[in-house]
Parts: C-alpha cells; structure tokens; sequence
C-alpha cells in the first residue's frame, strides 16, 4: 500500500515557497504521491471553506513535476464539469509526459453552487456532465485521433498528441460516497477514493455496495484509495465516533494496517486539521508528517526488504 499527502495549495498563507517545500518535504520523507485540491472561482461559497489565494492544482502540478522526481502528483479531486473536456485530456495528458508517466486524476462532481454559477455551469446537471466529459478524457488519452458525440460536448477528429505516458491511461480516482458516484466508479474509473471515512461505514457498507455495483455492471472491483484526515494526539481517542486517521499513533498505524489488510493500494493522508485555517498550520502538518513517516514509512521499507 502506497501512502500519500494532500498538501495544501489554497489560503492566506499558501505561497510558492509553502508549495515547493510541501512537494520536496513529502519526497524527501518518503511518500509516494503528493495531491492538490480543486477549484476555479472562489466565490463566497467556497472562499468560506478553501479561501484565496487558491492555486489551480493542473498548472501547480505542472511546475511541480519539474521540481521532484520520483513522488507522483495527484489531483484530489478535479471538479469535472468547470473544464471542457478537450482541456481536460490535453493539460493532464501534457501533465503525465512532462513528469514521466507520475500523474493521478481524482475527479468529483463539485459542490459550491455560486461557482457553478459563476462558471454557467448548470449544477442540477453536474453528474450527467461529468459521466460524459469522463468517458469523452478517456477517448482522447487513448487515440491518436478522436471523435465524439454527446449530449454536453461534440468534438471531430481531434488529433490528441501528446499522449500520456501511463498506459492505458492515468489512472482516474472517483471521489463521492452516494450511490450515483460508485456507479461512476464501476464505468469511468479506476479506483474509488472517498474522503475522512469511518472503518465501519467503509469495511461493512461502502465496499460492499461498491462490489454490488461492479457486479451489476458486469466490471472488475476498482481499486481502493480513501484520503484520511490525520490528526495524532498524545492519548488515545475513543473508538466510538473517531475516523480513520485520528487518535494516537498507535490507533492511527492500525487504521493503516486494516486499510491494507482491505486492500486498499493508496491512502492519502490528509494533515489539514481545518481547511480555512489550514495555511497557517503547515509547519505541525510536516510534522505529524515526519511522525508518520518515521513510524508508518520505514516499517513499509523494511517489510519491502
């Protein structure tokens, strides 16, 4: 199982030293995949919860992949329905060549109705859209020449190089825990990635339903990648009512090993206590991030070995 980190790309401390050190800390401590959040127009709804200065996560990755050289780069997750989808597949299937094939696209349906407006994006259509601009990236990251015809996007003989490294594509991570977003896992997917989870509702409800789906779709299970909110305290928390990834060290090294015991092959940890304040807590999110790479990592390297 791979350990991740959503660094924190958005808010009045977020500057592009904080990004270059959250992208060569991460690397330097040993994980394997560092991801940014997602969106456009920080319109009140979202400036409540994600404020500016919020760096758009294609072109930050970009500059990024220039910068490291092994760590992958992740995008948790892109908010389908703001780009075309022709946008799409062209910046991220660049994004794949110019980091030698270390790219992964989480995808979700948005939330922030104002920016939805903002964009004249019809947000009651937000699914539909992206189910279609989905199957439309997959078409242009896998044919020299690609033709498609929808109900939101129409394009011909579009001429797509360059491809992406990864064959047969990037990999593409659904978040959203609803029935509907399981479903576009099965069919558009590669593996599911919902967000600060409880071990209970993720082991006995969400990864049945998802098996269920597969199977009604006649697919293959996705893979498993959750992000986790991280936060370490000195004593242990109460199990009842605790999520994945908080207590102490010791619950949160079991949290991991029964996420790999589950299957999972990615978990992302999420190391921003509050997400409008979380700027101005990076230096004790880098820390808990050398705890855990200490603790988690090496242990990792070592059954490797």
């Amino acid at each position: 199982m791979k350990i991740g980190v959503n660094m924190v790309n958005f808010g009045p401390g977020t500057t592009p030293e904080s990004l270059r050190s959250w992208a060569q800390i991460s690397e330097s401590l040993g994980y394997q995949l560092i991801m940014a959040s997602d969106h456009i127009a920080i319109t009140p709804d979202v400036q409540s919860r994600y404020p500016a200065p919020f760096y758009e996560p294609i072109s930050l990755l970009g500059w990024l992949a220039g910068i490291t050289n092994t760590i992958e780069l992740g995008i948790t997750v892109l908010i389908v329905p703001y780009r075309n989808p022709l946008e799409i597949a062209k910046a991220t299937a660049n994004l794949d060549q110019l980091s030698g094939g270390r790219f992964v696209l989480g995808v979700g349906i948005g939330w922030a109705q104002e920016e939805f407006h903002g964009l004249k994006v019809a947000y009651k259509s937000r699914g539909a859209i992206t189910n279609e601009y989905l199957e439309a990236v997959k078409l242009l990251w896998t044919q020299d020449m690609a033709s498609y015809e929808g109900k939101f996007v129409s394009f011909k003989d579009v001429t797509t190089a360059p491809r992406p490294v990864r064959s047969p594509h990037p990999p593409i991570w659904v978040g959203g825990q609803s029935d509907a977003a399981l479903r576009r896992t099965v069919r558009y997917g590669d593996a599911w990635h919902p967000v600060r989870i409880s071990m209970d509702d993720f082991k006995n409800e969400g990864i049945p339903r998802l098996k269920k789906i597969a199977e009604e779709e006649g697919r293959p299970m996705p893979e498993l990648c959750p992000r986790i909110r991280l936060r370490l305290t000195d004593s242990p928390m109460p199990e009842e009512g605790r999520i994945v990834g908080e207590g102490s060290l010791d619950q949160v090294h079991r949290d991991l090993a029964e996420l790999e015991a589950l299957g999972c092959t990615y978990v992302v940890l999420d190391a921003n206590a509050d997400e409008a304040e979380a700027s101005a807590h990076t230096v004790t999110a880098w820390q808990m991030l050398s705890i855990m790479a200490e603790k988690v990592l090496d242990l990792a390297n070592q059954t490797v070995r």
